[in-house]
């Protein structure tokens, strides 16, 4: 069984990594260590996550996929949250989270075949839970800007995020190196530098 920490953070301005030393903590408490970090800045809304299919590509049944909260993993659709279990369940990945006290027992592997499948179906439907939540949550506080937004805007005050980049630089960029690269040069998302030449 190996541990495989997913860390996670909607945009490049956040620290994707900031959670990594509590669950480095959370393992050594265990017995276990971190076979291996995956580490992101997308959002959680979306399902096509390099790090996360790569984590899914690597590993193996019986392995831990470890995460800080629920809403690191997921921010998706009920059909998106049910693509991505149905992942998780065909390779026989066993999610834990630390808010999720109920999954720690998961990392234990103690216990006989009546009370694993027993916390196995408490913990699914935790998941569900807490990945509904997280949806709504993502959901509400989506709306709350669009109305803050067109508020502004019928007021006159709201112009728009002015732009992170000049567009002069990217092209130049552009000349020489990759979308992706130009991205990775300037520190900005990927979908910054596609806007600009879309």
């Amino acid at each position: 069984m190996f541990v495989r920490a997913y860390l996670r953070a909607s945009t490049i301005e956040q620290d994707a990594t900031r959670a990594c030393d509590q669950l480095k903590a959370f393992a050594g408490e265990r017995g276990l260590k971190i076979a291996a970090k995956y580490i992101e800045n997308e959002s959680g809304a979306k399902l096509a996550r390099p790090e996360l299919f790569r984590l899914l590509e690597d590993a193996e049944p019986g392995d831990v996929l470890l995460v800080e909260q629920v809403d690191r993993l997921s921010r998706l659709t009920a059909g998106d949250w049910q693509k991505l279990k149905d992942q998780l369940s065909a390779k026989r990945i066993r999610v834990v989270a630390l808010d999720l006290p109920t999954s720690w027992i998961m990392t234990t592997g103690n216990g006989d075949d009546f009370t694993a499948r027993m916390f196995d179906a408490i913990n699914s439907m935790l998941l569900d839970m807490l990945a509904a939540v997280a949806r709504k949550d993502y959901d509400d506080r989506r709306r709350r800007q669009e109305q803050g937004q067109a508020k502004a805007k019928a007021e006159g005050r709201y112009k728009g995020r002015p732009p992170a980049i000049d567009p002069a630089r990217v092209k130049a960029l552009l000349t020489r190196m990759t979308p992706t690269e130009a991205a990775k040069t300037l520190g900005v998302a990927r979908s910054s530098v596609y806007r600009l030449i879309s």
